[in-house]
């Protein structure tokens, strides 16, 4: 799909953004989601984070604006060159859960301040140096506040120097959101054709940008790690699941598929890593109605022996991580696991399976968003909740080690193709485009 090869994508990052329509020299990042451990709920946070240090490092003067840890400064500036704004301090002071406590407030608040900064701050001093300025928005919540932006900016002559584009990352919010106001004000994109699709049922058209990993997930997990893991994981096979408790996650479906699997392999191990949702209670009601007993376990992040131990040690079916695993064991886990389940029914992008190729793991994935995902080739694709379908693909893959190293390094080879700056010249060429339309979309009709 983004048609670069390997070798393109790795070049040199001053380089990757040249030799094609000029990009605006300055970028805004509009979001709720950031770096923050407040802010960071789920692929949002990451993906906003990490886009933003692909465009700086691409040479884009970029700035985040996301609503951030309220205990953290108000500005930052990180090694690559990104700064931070943290929005809405003063409302998270009072909502101190996470990034979507008191969401409603923060929504009212995002719009009242941004806008003005970005036109008064950013895009003026910018105009007045002949330069141009993209602004990219994701998730309803940003919506009210990019359409007081391209009102501010058409108020003080400045919308021409600014390319103002939303992007859809998932289906949640998207009934709440102003269609016919937001496809006036900005380019409309989103990061599947499943997203897309989802966009027509409000009449809005819109362009496919995919999502991107960074450059350093395709050097793989730690080779030690990963050693250690393989060592302590006898038990096979070894499947691993994370996300939230949320039906849309199939967490049943992988529970049936795993009972099967265990009739057959015994010694299988399920490692699982959910959230505080309600949906959780069927969750375990499901493992309970399986007879498989679970073992909760809880290891500070970075404590890797400690990890190691649980793994080698357990004797349940199903190991139970009931808190934040730290990047380098969730890669290593990743690489090591026969199969990642990440066979959502609903998914916009599926940023899991495509980090999951990149550790040279292998991914099951829904059939929704994952435009990268080809079953058999480079993944397990399962078309439904049915969890004896789950439980037939495993079962067979299992039992043939060389078709499910094909699948992992034709997986890996996948990967390659969506990192950061291949993604970001797409990104280049769709902006060229939206440019030569009028720099916004189509809206309901």
């Amino acid at each position: 799909m983004c048609g670069m090869s390997t070798d393109e994508g790795l070049k040199d990052a001053s380089s990757y953004l040249s030799g094609m329509t000029k990009f605006p020299e300055h970028a805004v990042l509009l979001s709720f989601e950031g770096p923050d451990p407040y802010a960071m709920i789920g692929g949002l946070g990451i993906r906003m984070t990490e886009l933003a240090s692909a465009l700086a490092k691409g040479g884009v003067q970029t700035r985040l604006m996301f609503v951030g840890d309220p205990a953290a400064p108000p500005t930052q500036r990180t090694a690559d060159g990104v700064e931070y704004f943290r929005c809405c301090q003063q409302v998270s002071s009072k909502h101190p859960a996470s990034v979507y406590d008191g969401e409603h407030e923060k929504i009212s608040e995002y719009a009242r301040i941004t806008p003005g900064f970005v036109s008064d701050q950013i895009v003026a001093p910018a105009f007045a140096r002949g330069e141009r300025v993209l602004v990219m928005a994701e998730g309803w919540y940003t919506a009210p506040a990019v359409i007081e932006l391209d009102r501010l900016l058409r108020e003080r002559n400045l919308r021409a120097a600014t390319t103002i584009v939303w992007n859809a990352g998932t289906t949640y919010g998207l009934e709440m959101i102003d269609w016919t106001a937001l496809c006036s004000a900005a380019l409309i994109t989103t990061v599947s054709r499943s997203m897309k699709f989802a966009l027509e049922h409000f009449g809005v058209g819109a362009l496919v940008i995919p999502n991107g990993i960074p450059e350093r997930l395709i050097a793989g997990p730690d080779p030690k790690l990963r050693a250690a893991l393989r060592e302590a994981c006898k038990r096979r096979p070894l499947f691993l699941k994370i996300g939230r408790f949320d039906p849309d996650k199939r967490w049943l479906s992988a529970i049936d598929a795993f009972a099967e699997v265990r009739s057959v392999f015994p010694q299988a191990l399920f490692v699982m890593r959910g959230g505080r949702e309600p949906y959780a209670g069927e969750v375990f009601a499901r493992l309970r109605h399986h007879g498989l007993d679970v073992r909760e376990l809880i290891v500070q992040p970075g404590n890797h022996a400690e990890f190691l131990a649980a793994i080698a040690e357990t004797t349940a079916p199903i190991l139970d991580l009931r808190n934040y695993i730290d990047e380098d064991i969730l890669r290593a886990l990743y690489a090591e696991a026969d199969a990642v389940l990440a066979n959502s029914g609903k998914e916009s992008f599926g940023l899991v399976g495509l980090e999951v190729m990149a550790a040279g793991g292998l991914a099951v994935c829904g059939s929704t968003g994952e435009d990268y995902a080809e079953s058999f080739v480079n993944a397990v694709v399962c078309d439904t909740a049915d969890g004896c379908e789950l439980a037939t693909y495993l079962i067979e893959i299992f039992g043939q080690p060389d078709g499910m190293q094909s699948l992992r390094e034709n997986g890996a080879a996948t990967a390659r193709r969506y990192l950061w700056p291949t993604i970001l010249r797409i990104l280049q060429r769709k902006l060229a485009y939206g440019e030569r339309i009028g720099g916004t979309s189509r809206g309901p009709h």
